[in-house]
C-alpha cells in the first residue's frame, strides 16, 4: 500500500503559514488561519457553523466560532500579506500569465462585485490579488490601473509575461497605462469599435479587416492601428455564436499579435478560478457576510484555501497517483 503522507516540510501548512507570517502575525493568529483553511477545505462552504465544527481542536464548536467571528471583526488582514504568500506559493516567479477578470453576485440587495487579477497556472488561475468594487456593474479605468500598479509596486513589471482580459477591459486611458508601463497584452475588443487605420489614412470598424475570413481561420493584422487614440496591433478568427450568428474575435496586443489567439486561450482559466471559489468549490456565494471589510477577509481565506488545494494536488499528481481530469473540469 503506498504512502500518502505528504511528508516533507512545505507540505505542512502550518510550517509555510508560520514561514510567510514570520514577524507579521503571531503564532495563535497563524493558527487560527490554519484551522479555518484545513476546516474550509474539508466543507466546501464558508458557512462559520459548519467550519467550526470541522476545526482540527479540542475547543468546543461555540468558542472556535466566537474565534472566527474575532478574527472577521477585528483583526486587519493586508491584501499584501495574502497576495505575497500566493505569489511565494508559485513554482516559477517570472513570465508570468496574469488575467484579468471580474466576477459578480448578489445577496438580497447588496451587489458582491469583485475585480480579481490571477496568474495562469496549469489548466487554472492562481487569484493573487482583487479589488471589492461597492457597486453593481463595471470596473472603471482608475480601479483597474490601481490594481496593476500595486501588483508592480509588489512584484515588478520583469515578472510579467503578458496581461489577457475580457471585452470589458478595453479603454483610451486604460491601453495608455499598459503601454507606457511596457506591460504586453491581449485583449478582447469589441467587433463593433472603430479603429484608425494608418495604412488606409481612415477610421473603420474592427470587423472590417477580419470579413473575408473563413470561419475558424486566425489573421493577425501586420500594421500598427489606433484604438481610442492609443497605439496597438490587431488579430481575429471568424466564429459561428450559440444562434447561428458570424462572429468575430478580435484581439488587441501591445506586439506580437501572432501570438494572440494563443495566449488568449488562456483567459478562460480565470472562469475555472470562480467556479472554484462559487459553485463548484467552496461556495462563496452562500456567506450572508455583506459588510466590505469581513468579505474581504473571507475571500482573501478562501484564496488561500483554493490554492492550497491546488497545490497539494499538485503534489498528489506528481509523486502520488496521477490525477484524471473530467472533461468538465
Amino acid at each position: 500500500m503506498k504512502n500518502t503522507s505528504l511528508g516533507y516540510k512545505d507540505t505542512s501548512l502550518i510550517l509555510v503559514l508560520q514561514g510567510h507570517f514570520k514577524g507579521e502575525l503571531n503564532l495563535a493568529r497563524v493558527k487560527l488561519i490554519c484551522l479555518f483553511i484545513t476546516a474550509l477545505c474539508k466543507t466546501k462552504t464558508i458557512n462559520y457553523d459548519r467550519i467550526a465544527s470541522a476545526f482540527d481542536t479540542k475547543a468546543d464548536k461555540n468558542s472556535s466560532y466566537r474565534r472566527i467571528q474575532r478574527f472577521m471583526k477585528d483583526f486587519d488582514f493586508p491584501m499584501k500579506v495574502v497576495s505575497m504568500l500566493i505569489f511565494n506559493l508559485l513554482p516559477f516567479k517570472e513570465h508570468l500569465v496574469l488575467v484579468l477578470d471580474r466576477t459578480n453576485w448578489k445577496f438580497g440587495e447588496k451587489n458582491i462585485n469583485i475585480l480579481m487579477l490571477g496568474v495562469s497556472y496549469k489548466n487554472v488561475a492562481f487569484p493573487l490579488m482583487f479589488k471589492m468594487l461597492d457597486k453593481k456593474g463595471n470596473s472603471d479605468t482608475q480601479e483597474r490601473i490601481s490594481l496593476i500598479k500595486k501588483y508592480i509596486q509588489w512584484f515588478g513589471t520583469q515578472s510579467i509575461d503578458c496581461l489577457l482580459a475580457d471585452r470589458e477591459f478595453v479603454g483610451g486611458k486604460w491601453i495608455e497605462f499598459l503601454n507606457n508601463e511596457k506591460i504586453r497584452y491581449h485583449i478582447r475588443s469589441r467587433n463593433n469599435f472603430t479603429i484608425y487605420s494608418y495604412q488606409k489614412q481612415d477610421e473603420i470598424k474592427a470587423f472590417w479587416l477580419f470579413n473575408s475570413l473563413k470561419v475558424g481561420e486566425f489573421y493577425h493584422y501586420p500594421k500598427i492601428i489606433a484604438l481610442h487614440g492609443q497605439r496597438c496591433y490587431l488579430s481575429g478568427t471568424k466564429t459561428i455564436d450559440r444562434k447561428g450568428k458570424i462572429e468575430f474575435l478580435i484581439i488587441i496586443s501591445f506586439n506580437k499579435p501572432e501570438q494572440a489567439m494563443e495566449y488568449y486561450k488562456q483567459r478562460w482559466q480565470i472562469e475555472t478560478l470562480f467556479r472554484g471559489l462559487k459553485s463548484s468549490g467552496f461556495n462563496i456565494e452562500d456567506t450572508h457576510v455583506t459588510d466590505l471589510d469581513r468579505l474581504e477577509k473571507l475571500f482573501s481565506l478562501t484564496m488561500i484555501a483554493f490554492v492550497w488545494c491546488y497545490k497539494i494536488g499538485d503534489y498528489l499528481d506528481e509523486n502520488i497517483k496521477t490525477i484524471i481530469i473530467k472533461k468538465h473540469g
